[in-house]
Parts: structure tokens; C-alpha cells; sequence
């Protein structure tokens, strides 16, 4: 067992994102998770034509790729993938699930990889192997028996890396089985910006391109770690930086990536000291302050033009193009006269010159992109936040234009893309009708469970069975120790994986683990060695083919799996052809294009295009499909009201030796944490206010009253660099301080980065 209370040391973090810290790191992680030679040799084609595209981000792929097309996060989450350990059947005869149930979540993803299907076995409380045609029949006996009783009360998740073709599978399977409990991790990061942008501009995905950062004249980042989460960007905005172009960064802590970067492939910068520098104002907005700041840099905005147009001078707003293509503008600007700077001020942590300085910046730029992640849609008031930085774009005409536009960062590398193939539990975003048309059953037209509502389901016992096509699901949301609880009380849990993890290790009546080939692997059947295809943050549509044999030839690939369960839980249907659809992928593709005709047309012929097949967006090309055929403005709810000066405001943060709930080793470079997981970032003067020293343990109790205690009492103080008031911790560690209800008012995001807490000394 790991130990994680070991007490962190913090001197400053000295040097940039990437550079000889980056490759030491790579060099690290792939000794450690074995298969060295597999993994140098796959990372030679990845993101490259005739590879594999990175199991990690979703972040473009290059029309002309660099020879090394990978970065830092990208070939540890290969290396992870293409591990020579094996959590084979003895590993589990040696281990119970209540052994297992205390080790780390590092420890349970380090057994390695999965390679026989697992039954779990209550008598001795341990997974037994058992074959893939016992495993089939057995979840399609308990499947049907669901669907017969109330197939409303079966729920399909998918964790945002199925490719296109088996998550357009998954969501057949769903809605043939009659429903649409269609939850996936979009639930849990940017549903936001899906709820957020139809409303605004019509498209619910962003409307930026690789290379409208050729073009951009300024970039405006909100509330996302491109060092940690996406650091291929890292290479879009150095070539930016040595344009002039400034970056313009909101983030409530001072994140190495977007302070310094040094290029692993430049020599200049690998053998001199040389860097780039990436933010030219950095903005350490407070928790849950970001609509302040946004509202103060559009307030801005508009009285200066107002001045201007007073004075006879040159208009800073694009008058022309509010008038063609907006609607809403003149209550959107009363709105932003009429706010108060103190009150801005207040809430943003940021002072009104700070503020104007960005302003100005953005006022001097012609082309202007504004990219933003979770630090803004994971918030009570997320869908705000996101279409507050839709009207700052708007106010210059800065969607719909070379150089400019809004740009969501996705996490998963398809996460996007299920959606685009009906992963959605909202039935007016599925093409029923089609559906309907294609295979000749009756769709479900009923809104499913997203995330939020089928951890409900779990909580009042309303869902009874979970089949997860990857991820962590108990980890992931919220409120991890009553979710666990009630987990026990399914009848049924699925779950389809690569590694183990501590949702696997936690049963839920009768209780399934099905081993499958990862995105890297040689996916080969009746019609040979199958290609898959993903879709990236900016809505481009890329073949990605396995490059390395597969961890053992028991498992099977993702596809198969769904298929499989599909024939033995539901009835024939002969317009399904599901083992064909296996055979040859191509086939899955076709069907998604008689779906979707307007946005995969051509989709085999097509797909393998050089830096993708980009999908059609009506806003990109200034056509707004919203209701009133218009781009919207739209008005923000008042400013998070001041809370008791006690209460601070916790934000879940992931480590550079993370993705997601996957955790590669306990440190973290970049923030100067080694060993250990367990720690709570706070100002000093919040430390000194609470008694607090560095090092001490801390009792952090969620300020949310609703009849449940949520406590951590093993997290250690460290002193950091970020707002008064704002506190971080890792995720998911940090998980049970969080309610299931504390989420997005509109998308039901849930709010991990404004999670209101009490801090004081932990007992000793």
C-alpha cells in the first residue's frame, strides 16, 4: 500500500511546461509501466497518418504532423495503455473486493491490464473467470428480465473514448432496449457549453479550427490547464507568442503551462535557456468569479464605445455586425452599464485596472479566440460563464471570422465525437425518426437520466442496472461514499474495461467485468484488421488504426462487446446487422452516414483526410441556428452572493501525472507535491486565519446543510499562490465533499470547481 500523508515540501516549481522536465517524465513513465520497445514504437504513429489518434486529449491533429506528434500526457496515457503488467485470474484469487476496496486508485489501475471476463462471486467475495459465452448469456438473461420489468430502469453509460462506430453502436443498443439513459462524461464537464451555445450562437460545440490560431491577433483563456490537460496546444500558442499575439489568461491559480513553455523539439530551446513566455497578463480570478470578470471586461467594452461614439471617434464595438447578425444587444449592454465596478470588483478578486488592461487588449484586436475549459462550465452558474465569453466574442464580431472564435476544450478523446453519433439522454438531440426509419422499432421518446439523475436513480433505488462501456464511474461523480453505498444495492453492474478500478472493486448484485482491446491495439476481425474513427475539440473527424498486438488474445474489442450483449438481451431484429457491423467497421460507418447524411457525407471515403474531416458548424459561416435565426445575447444572473467569510470555495484540481480519474504516480511536478495526493492548496493568510501552519492536517467539512456530513480529515495544508478565499484539492480525492445536487443550475454539471467549505485543524 501507498503511503499518501507523507508531508509535502513546496518550494517554487522553477522551470517551464515541457522541456528536459517533460522528456525525463516521458522516460519515467514508460520504465515504469513496462513495454518500453512497444511503447517508443507505437508513439513513432501516434496522431500520425496510418496510426493511432492519442487515447488521451481530444485536441486537434495536424494536417501536417511533426515527427514527434505526441506530447508529455499523451505518451504517458500510451505507455499506460501498452503496460506489460497483467491483472490476470490469480491476481484475483489472491485478491477479495474488500481487500481491493482499500487500495489506491493508482494501485488498482497499476495490476495492469485486464484479460479474461470476470463474475463476481459473493460466496468468496472475489471475481472468478469465467468464458465469454457464459459471461453473454448471463447479462442478457438479467438484461432482458430488466427491460421485461421496466427497461427505464437500466442505465448505459459510456466514458467519452469509444470510438464513433461502437458508440454509435451502444446508443442503438440503448434505444432498442427502450430507453434513453444515455449518460456519459460530457454530464460531467462540458454539458455546459452544449446547454450554453445552441442558445447563443446555434451550435452546441465551438467554432474554432487549428488554423484560426494562424490568424488569431489575440487569445483569451478562461478556466483551462492547457500544461496538464491539453499540451499540444502548447505548441499553437508558442507559434502565437513569437507572432506578438498576446494571451490574456483568467485561472485562479498560476499554472506552469500557461506561464512558460519550452518546445521539446526545438533545439534552441532543448540546448540554451531560452522559453517561451505564454500569458502577457495573467488574471488569478477567484473561485466562482469568472461572470464578474467577464462582465467587467464587456462593461468595458461597451462604455468605452459609448464614449467613443460621443466623442466621434472610431467605435470600438462591431456595429455592423451586431445589427446583421445579433439579436438582444441593447438589454445585454443596459445590463453591463448598469453594473457596479465595486461590485465586480468584489466578486472577481480582480481590481477594475486589471480588468480595463484586458479589456484594452481585447478592444486592439481584430481577430480575437476565446478558449475556455471546466474552470468554467463546472460551476453553479457554468452555462453562464460560458455564454458571457459567447457575448464578449460577439460584441467585435469575433465569431465567424479567420483567427477568431470560441473554443470548449474537450477532455476525452471522443467524448465530443459520441455525442455527434447520438450518446444523449435528451431525445430532441437523437435522430428518433431516422432511427425509427433505419431498423424499424419505435424509439423511446422520453428524456433519459443523464449523469446527475442516474446517480439519483442509484441514491433512491429507481436504477437498478449499470452497464458501463468504460470510465470510473464512482470515482468520477460526486458524493463517492453514499454512491458506493447504494451501488451495493443494484441488481445488475456491467462493467466494459481495460484496467481495473475502484468502481470494479465495488459490486452491485450480480456483477460483471469485461476486458477490452484499447484504441492502440490491433483490433482484428472476420474482416480483417479494423479501423475506428474519433472526433476532435474542434469537430474534426479522424481514422485512427491499432499499431500494437493486443495485451492478450482473449480480450475483445469494444464494438464486439456491444454487439454481443445487444443479441443476447434484446429481441432479433433483422434490420440490425450487428455481427456484420463487427466484421468489418465500415459497415458501422455507412449506417452513420444514412443517419446523419448532412454531416458524414462521405464519411468512409472521407474520413482519412489530413488533419481530419471537419464537421459541418453553421456558425463558423455566420448562419445561426437558433430561434430567432439570430447569434443571442444574453443577459448574466446576478453575481454569486457574498457567503459567510468563514466558508471558502473548493476547486478539484488533476495533477500533470493524471488523466482524468486514471493516476499515474503521486506526484506532481508542476505544483511541487511528491508522494502524496492528500493535500489542500490555500493562501496563507486563509491558512493563518484558521490556525493553520504548512503541513498541518485539515478537517474539511462541506458547507452545504442538507442532513449528510461530508468530511475529509486527511488532507495536508500546503501554502500556495492563488485568491483569497479559494482553496484547491486534487480530483477525484476530493470527490465526497460534493453533493450530487450541487451542480449547474441549467446542465446539471457538477460544480467541483465552487464547492463551498468549512477548514479547520483536523483532531488529533
Amino acid at each position: 500500500m501507498d503511503s499518501q500523508n507523507t508531508a509535502p515540501t513546496l518550494p517554487p516549481y522553477p522551470h517551464p511546461a515541457g522541456g528536459w522536465g517533460s522528456i525525463k517524465a516521458v522516460g519515467v513513465s514508460v520504465v515504469r509501466d513496462g513495454a518500453p520497445l512497444a511503447t517508443v514504437n507505437a508513439l513513432r504513429k501516434q496522431n500520425q497518418p496510418g496510426g493511432f489518434a492519442c487515447v488521451s486529449c481530444a485536441w486537434a491533429k495536424s494536417s501536417k504532423p511533426k515527427h514527434a506528434e505526441f506530447c508529455e500526457n499523451g505518451a504517458k496515457a500510451t505507455a499506460w495503455e501498452l503496460t506489460d503488467k497483467r491483472a490476470e485470474p490469480d491476481f484475483f484469487a489472491a485478491h477479495t473486493l474488500s481487500e481491493l476496496r482499500q487500495w489506491s486508485d493508482l494501485e488498482l489501475e497499476g495490476a495492469g491490464r485486464l484479460t479474461e471476463p470476470l463474475r463476481y462471486d459473493p460466496t468468496t467475495d472475489r471475481y472468478q473467470s469465467v468464458s465469454w459465452d457464459e459471461a453473454f448469456a448471463g447479462i442478457g438473461r438479467a438484461l432482458a428480465a430488466q427491460r421485461a420489468a421496466d427497461p427505464r430502469a437500466t442505465v448505459f453509460y459510456a466514458s467519452g473514448r469509444a470510438s464513433l462506430e461502437t458508440s454509435y453502436m451502444y446508443q442503438l443498443l440503448a434505444r432498442l432496449y427502450g430507453n434513453n439513459n444515455l449518460p456519459d462524461s460530457s454530464n460531467m464537464c462540458h454539458e455546459s457549453t452544449s446547454v450554453a451555445l445552441p442558445e447563443t450562437i446555434g451550435v452546441p460545440v465551438g467554432t474554432v479550427r487549428l488554423d484560426d490560431f494562424e490568424h488569431t491577433d489575440a487569445i483569451f483563456f478562461f478556466g483551462q490547464n492547457v500544461g496538464v490537460s491539453s499540451p499540444r496546444m502548447l505548441h499553437q500558442l508558442q507559434q502565437a507568442r513569437q507572432r506578438n499575439v498576446p494571451i490574456v489568461t483568467f485561472n485562479p491559480l498560476k499554472e506552469v503551462g500557461l506561464v512558460h513553455f519550452a518546445n521539446p523539439q526545438s533545439p534552441v530551446q532543448m540546448l540554451t535557456p531560452a522559453e517561451t513566455a505564454i500569458s502577457t497578463q495573467y488574471l488569478q480570478v477567484r473561485n466562482g468569479g469568472d461572470l464578474a470578470a467577464l462582465t467587467g471586461l464587456c462593461k468595458w467594452l461597451i462604455e468605452a464605445d459609448d464614449a467613443a461614439r460621443a466623442a466621434q471617434t472610431a467605435p470600438v464595438l462591431d456595429h455592423g455586425f451586431v445589427a446583421e447578425h445579433t439579436q438582444g444587444f441593447d438589454a445585454f449592454a443596459a445590463a453591463m452599464r448598469a453594473a457596479d465596478w465595486a461590485e465586480i470588483e468584489r466578486s472577481s478578486g480582480l481590481t477594475r485596472a486589471a480588468l480595463e488592461q484586458a479589456a484594452r487588449t481585447y478592444a486592439q484586436a481584430r481577430a480575437v479566440l476565446g478558449i475556455y475549459g471546466m474552470g468554467l462550465t463546472q460551476h453553479r452558474e457554468g452555462v453562464a460563464n460560458v455564454q458571457m465569453v459567447s457575448n464578449l466574442l460577439l460584441l467585435r464580431g469575433n465569431i465567424g471570422r479567420p483567427g477568431a472564435g470560441i473554443c470548449p476544450v474537450r477532455g476525452h478523446s471522443n467524448v465530443q465525437g459520441q455525442r455527434t453519433v447520438g450518446i444523449t439522454e435528451k431525445p430532441e438531440l437523437a435522430p428518433l425518426d431516422k432511427l425509427a426509419e433505419l431498423y424499424a422499432f419505435e424509439p423511446p421518446r422520453d428524456k433519459g437520466r443523464n449523469t446527475v439523475a442516474t446517480c439519483e436513480g442509484i441514491l433512491d433505488g429507481s436504477v437498478r442496472a449499470f452497464v458501463g462501456l468504460g470510465g470510473n464511474f464512482l470515482r468520477a461523480t460526486p458524493d463517492t461514499p453514499r454512491l458506493a453505498a447504494a451501488w451495493r444495492k443494484l441488481d445488475l453492474s456491467v462493467q466494459v474495461a481495460t484496467r481495473l478500478n475502484f468502481t470494479h472493486v465495488v459490486p452491485g448484485g450480480d456483477t460483471w467485468l469485461l476486458p477490452c482491446l484499447g484504441r492502440i491495439e490491433i483490433d482484428q476481425q472476420a474482416g480483417g484488421p479494423q479501423t475506428v474513427s474519433v472526433e476532435d475539440s474542434t469537430g474534426c473527424f479522424h481514422a485512427s488504426d491499432g499499431v500494437a498486438d493486443p495485451a492478450a488474445p482473449s480480450i475483445r474489442s469494444e464494438a464486439a462487446i456491444v454487439a454481443a450483449i445487444a443479441k443476447a438481451s434484446l429481441p432479433p431484429n433483422a434490420r440490425v446487422p450487428w455481427d456484420d457491423w463487427v466484421a468489418d467497421y465500415a459497415r458501422v460507418r455507412d449506417a452513420i452516414e444514412a443517419t446523419w447524411p448532412d454531416v458524414f457525407e462521405g464519411f468512409n471515403q472521407r474520413f482519412r483526410a489530413p488533419g481530419g474531416l471537419p464537421k459541418p458548424n453553421a456558425a463558423r459561416e455566420r448562419k445561426w441556428e437558433t430561434a430567432s435565426g439570430k447569434a443571442q445575447f444574453q443577459r448574466p444572473p446576478p453575481f454569486p452572493a457574498e457567503t459567510d467569510a468563514r466558508v471558502l470555495r473548493l476547486m478539484t484540481l488533476r495533477s500533470d501525472d493524471q488523466f482524468n480519474t486514471s493516476v499515474y504516480s503521486l506526484d506532481d511536478r508542476f505544483r511541487n507535491i511528491w508522494g502524496t495526493r492528500k493535500v489542500l492548496f490555500m493562501h496563507p493568510q486563509d491558512m493563518a486565519a484558521r490556525g493553520l501552519a504548512d503541513g498541518d492536517m485539515a478537517e474539511v467539512t462541506t458547507a452545504i446543510d442538507d442532513g449528510f456530513l461530508r468530511q475529509l480529515t486527511d488532507l495536508r495544508v500546503v501554502p500556495f499562490d492563488l485568491p483569497r478565499g479559494s482553496v484547491g484539492g486534487y480530483f477525484p480525492e476530493c470527490n465526497p465533499l460534493m453533493p450530487v445536487q450541487h451542480h449547474a443550475l441549467q446542465s446539471q454539471v457538477p460544480a467541483a470547481k465552487n464547492i463551498p467549505v468549512h477548514v479547520a485543524r483536523a483532531a488529533a
